[in-house]
């Protein structure tokens, strides 16, 4: 697997619902096949919850060659996890990359999001990352997120609730 260098980014429309489930899915089984056990969990999001998102905020695909290269969703707010906000951030969820995908994909996603965040006015991309996984944590402080806070108890579709590291990142005005 070469080093991905560039990525074709589109919204995610009715016809990828079931590449988006698959992606996530297959995200969880990799976790899962390197003892993250607390992340994700196959099966636990289906069609309906990416047409959810897909009404009331954005999901982008990513393909490199023809093919699916990573997905992510991009919130306008997210009370759950910030509370009430001003609108000044766009908050990035389930960072996906096919694990075919070259190496940096994953860096190309998140840059990929911060680029739409900063287009549509917002001066910072916030995330919110599972306490327990220090792993991912140093990820996205290695991609310039710093650790603002943190939510402990926050629901999670299908599951028990989670505590949760605040990340954010400060964005420059599109060029």
């Amino acid at each position: 697997m070469g080093r991905v260098t560039a990525l074709h980014h589109r919204p995610a429309g009715e016809a990828d619902l079931a590449t988006l489930v698959r992606l996530r899915d297959d995200a969880a089984r990799w976790m899962l096949s390197r003892g993250i056990t607390g992340q994700w969990r196959p099966g636990e999001l289906d069609e309906d919850h990416f047409r959810r998102i897909m009404a009331h905020g954005e999901v982008w695909l990513a393909e490199s060659g023809g093919r699916v290269a990573g997905a992510w969703e991009l919130w306008w707010d997210d009370e759950a996890a910030w509370g009430p906000q001003p609108p000044v951030a766009g908050y990035v969820h389930r960072l996906m990359v096919d694990r075919t995908a070259p190496s940096g994909t994953g860096r190309l996603l998140l840059a990929a999001a911060e680029h739409r965040a900063a287009e549509a006015g917002r001066t910072r991309l916030r995330l919110d990352c599972l306490t327990a996984n220090a792993k991912l944590t140093a990820y996205y402080e290695r991609a310039g997120y710093r650790a603002v806070g943190r939510k402990d108890g926050k629901p999670q579709p299908g599951g028990p609730p989670k505590s949760f590291t605040l990340m954010e990142k400060e964005l420059r005005p599109p060029v």
